[in-house]
């Protein structure tokens, strides 16, 4: 499931929740770490980036 958020330079930024594997804060907002040393830096929160994130994993009707 993928998941928007705005990155650090101000543009749309889509996560696919499913390869997320660290979430930390960072004085730019939040940085999202997926493997192979890949990440993305999102102005949001680091609590409003797990909810969004946390959601999307969450199985749907």
């Amino acid at each position: 499931m993928m998941v928007m958020f705005v990155g650090a330079d101000r543009t749309e930024t889509a996560v696919n929740a499913g390869q997320v594997t660290f979430v930390s804060s960072v004085t730019e907002g939040t940085r999202i770490r997926f493997g192979e040393g890949r990440s993305v830096t999102v102005t949001e929160p680091i609590a409003e980036v797990m909810d969004r994130l946390n959601k999307a994993l969450l199985p749907h009707e």
